[in-house]
């Protein structure tokens, strides 16, 4: 992924598409120099601070405290002093910039040639890694070279707490800023190196943050340090000539543990900090310095013991150390290594649009970075690449991007649904707030607690429960994993099918029906019978029955007894699904197809959208408009419940009205188009979702990037055009190959075998590539079961085409855009 101009205009922008992660730590594409920005961000999964909700009216179960995700001490800042005048891109001349994301090695580079207002040239390059495999650990080298002639430079290399982050106002959807939320606990410079740790006052997080240096420069270079409460300053300054060079590489370490004392105000300290004293010894040590006992990252303090800021620093100045120790050469050969072995099996190939080819790979290239296989975290809406949403977990998680990760890298799913194990007592808490049974997981949060103000479109969108049990049974199917099944995953199975035999209603004629929620479809709230929230609380009910029956023993630890699970299995045969015989459509919900249309004539396509920056909800409420797919995303997760002239009739129906206010929306649609025949538009909802980003089309990128709509790109191309079905928990395959490709290839684990498919103009061929002969997978291909094993390709003809009609209409100047 190339960048050859400033383009400042889109720096925010840029600065979320050149993001580097590892799922634990984030930094955000920012300028070495840190000038200009969009938004400054250095982040750790899980890092926040929490804040107060005010309310004009308060209410019984409002949430009271918001979580915000907040920047960690920022060591990517390298700034540059070219005599007295700094390396700024609107200054000067910029005879040459360009920035490349290498998506099969993870590195960031940047080359930059640049003539100050005073007529000094400069060279700088830089290459950046937040390396996968080493949990804690990023890296930049960089450089800088004279152009012409000698010049006099200052490198200051900044170890920098709480960056000013710029507010957006004019979004409802944009992050909460929070002015100085770290307060700074201890400070240690040690030569070129040098720890920060701070706390957060109300969440109870502490994190240390340490840098290390390897420094080639001329023999005439200066070298100093200076050491404050929130900055580490390097500061390397002298005469370059022609041919010489001045060559840094900076190792960073970030650590976060709690601090114990949440929610607790902090006091003033007599240096004037808050809390602990920033300590801080004459020679510029502290007492046991941060190396102290801690022996390395293997002896880091169980979860349930608080290391203090020394112990703390301790760990982070380890792994800095130990990075140096290794090298930059051996980072950047870890990073290649760990690439190279996660596309194997998540790279997806496709000939004839080279344009959407490289935008599938920039997305799963962001997935694959979003999250860790052995971490304790899960993965925000945004991943670590901004703070939109206040960086929030939302249902896109376990909605869009685990039926993706269960695919190409099932243990970074694992590692989500344990996060939301973690949270059971949390989930547990708000239920009974609630009045409500089992487990009631929150819509939006960080540390596991209800972040929603706004409960019509947060806490009624109960679905969320059902769409982590979801992912349970479909990580389970996939994997096999019936150690997982039979801890965590059975305890979330019985917590989530708790809720809806609780909440639910039986009505006279014997149906089970979910009254006031509210779907995917967030212009439509506090509903009844929403389908896809009734079909997806029936899946979990019936998971939760069939893990109960397998699992006795543990079931029974849970308290669940043979009268509870028959109730649930009750409860999802009868569940109600609405339907208008009249129109010959499935209902969104209750009686939707009976309220007045929306004026979308009166409705300016260039002006009004989205429309709740424009409308009332009570206007959206309680008309036919459709936010984003929602009974199109009931099709999705429940194929098998629909038939394909019910999907044709009800794609159609939907399709003229949902106005895709949501960049959750074309993934979905672009399945089904291609399902039941319009192969053209969902090629084009497919491009919508891999280009949301890229090409900014909902105007947030700046705030990070959508990885639900990045999952969505696989989702379009392998559930779409490859088929693929895993709702009754077995594979299926019905390939339809668009006529802008040559070839569709695609590869998914399923059991341990990495089962790879290809779809040309006339066939498809299954194979286990890494398989011998006496290994097989089961699966079905166009309605028939086939069997495929290691020893030679399982080729079948692609499946005729249904007779689609005319392509459905969309609501004026809603089409997706279409591909020339």
């Amino acid at each position: 992924m190339r960048r050859t101009e400033a383009d400042l205009d889109r720096v925010a922008e840029t600065e979320s598409i050149f993001a580097l992660s590892n799922g634990w730590l984030g930094w955000r594409g920012n300028l070495d120099e840190g000038e200009p920005y969009g938004m400054p961000g250095s982040y750790l999964n899980g890092l926040h601070e929490r804040h107060g909700i005010d309310y004009p009216e308060d209410g019984y179960a409002f949430p009271q405290h918001s979580d915000t995700v907040v920047s960690a001490p920022n060591a990517a800042l390298i700034r540059l002093w070219v005599g007295d005048e700094p390396l700024d891109l609107r200054t000067g001349t910029v005879r040459h910039h360009e920035r490349v994301l290498d998506l099969r090695a993870g590195l960031l580079e940047r080359h930059t040639e640049w003539i100050s207002p005073g007529g000094h040239g400069v060279r700088v390059r830089s290459t950046r890694l937040v390396s996968l495999a080493r949990r804690p650990v990023a890296a930049v080298r960089w450089e800088v070279e004279p152009l012409d002639g000698p010049v006099q430079v200052r490198v200051c290399a900044d170890l920098l707490a709480n960056q000013r982050v710029p507010e957006r106002a004019d979004d409802p959807r944009a992050a909460t800023v929070l002015e100085d939320p770290l307060v700074a606990e201890y400070r240690r410079a040690d030569g070129a190196d040098g720890v920060l740790v701070h706390r957060t006052e109300h969440s109870g997080q502490r994190v240390a943050v340490a840098v290390t240096h390897l420094v080639d420069a001329p023999d005439t270079t200066a070298t100093d340090t200076d050491c404050a409460a929130d900055r580490i300053r390097l500061t390397l300054s002298g005469p370059l000539h022609p041919g010489q060079r001045l060559r840094l590489v900076r190792f960073a370490g970030y650590e976060c543990a709690p601090t114990g004392t949440p929610d607790q105000p902090a006091t003033d300290a007599p240096d004037g900090t808050s809390g602990q004293p920033v300590a801080e010894a004459p020679d510029g040590s502290a007492e046991g310095g941060p190396g102290g006992s801690v022996q390395g990252r293997a002896d880091r303090p169980a979860a349930d013991v608080v290391p203090t800021p020394v112990e703390l620093a301790g760990q982070a100045v380890t792994a800095a150390a130990e990075a140096r120790s290794a090298g930059w050469d051996a980072l950047v050969t870890e990073q290649r290594a760990a690439f190279a072995a996660a596309w194997t099996t998540a790279d997806v190939v496709l000939d004839g649009d080279p344009e959407l080819q490289q935008a599938t790979r920039f997305a799963l290239f962001h997935l694959l970075q979003a999250g860790r296989a052995d971490g304790d975290r899960t993965i925000p809406a945004k991943g670590l690449t901004g703070n939109g949403y206040d960086g929030h977990v939302l249902w896109d998680t376990e909605g869009y991007v685990l039926p993706v990760l269960t695919y190409v890298a099932p243990a970074m799913a694992r590692a989500a649904l344990r996060w939301r194990h973690a949270h059971l007592t949390e989930a547990r808490e708000r239920a009974a707030e609630l009045r409500l049974s089992g487990a009631s997981f929150p819509w939006r949060t960080i540390g596991g607690r209800e972040c929603s103000g706004y409960w019509p479109a947060g806490t009624a969108g109960l679905h969320l429960n059902a769409d982590i049990a979801d992912a349970v049974l479909r990580y389970v199917a996939a994997t096999g994993d019936d150690g997982f099944l039979a801890g965590a995953g059975l305890e979330l199975l019985v917590e989530t099918a708790r809720l809806w035999h609780g909440f639910g209603h039986w009505s006279d004629d014997g149906s089970f029906h979910l009254p006031g929620v509210t779907g995917p479809d967030e212009y439509s709230a506090l509903v009844d019978d929403n389908v896809f929230t009734n079909l997806m609380a029936r899946r979990n009910l019936r998971g939760a029955a069939d893990a109960a029956d397998a699992y006795p023993e543990q079931a029974a630890r849970l308290g669940v007894a043979a009268a509870e699970v028959a109730g649930w299995r009750a409860a999802a045969d009868a569940v109600h699904l609405p339907y208008d015989r009249k129109r010959g459509v499935h209902q969104q919900s209750a009686g939707f197809t009976g309220l007045p249309e929306w004026d979308f004539d009166g409705t300016d396509p260039e002006a009004d959208y989205p429309l709740l920056l424009h409308f009332p909800y009570l206007e959206l409420y309680r008309r036919q408009v459709v936010k984003q797919a929602d009974l199109v995303l009931a099709m999705l997760r429940s194929p098998g419940d629909f038939t394909a002239e019910e999907k044709a009739r009800n794609f159609a129906y939907y399709e003229a009205r949902t106005v895709r206010d949501s960049s959750l929306s074309s993934p979905a649609q672009a399945v089904l188009a291609a399902e039941v025949g319009h192969l053209d538009l969902a090629y084009d909802h497919f491009a919508e979702s891999v280009l949301q980003d890229l090409e900014d089309l909902g105007d947030k990128t700046g705030d990070g990037l959508h990885l639900a709509a990045l999952a969505g790109a696989w989702i379009a191309l392998v559930q779409g055009f490859g088929g693929m079905r895993d709702d009754r928990g077995e594979l299926s395959f019905a390939p339809r190959l668009p006529g802008r490709l040559n070839r569709l290839a695609f590869s998914l684990l399923w059991h341990g075998q990495r089962l790879q498919v290809t779809v040309t103009p006339d066939e498809v061929r299954y194979e286990l590539p890494d398989a011998g002969p006496e290994t097989g997978v089961d699966l079905w291909h166009d309605g028939t079961r086939i069997r495929v094993t290691g020893g030679a390709p399982c080729v079948r003809p692609l499946p005729a085409l249904p007779d689609p009609g005319p392509e459905p209409t969309a609501p004026p100047g809603r089409r997706p855009a279409r591909r020339a």
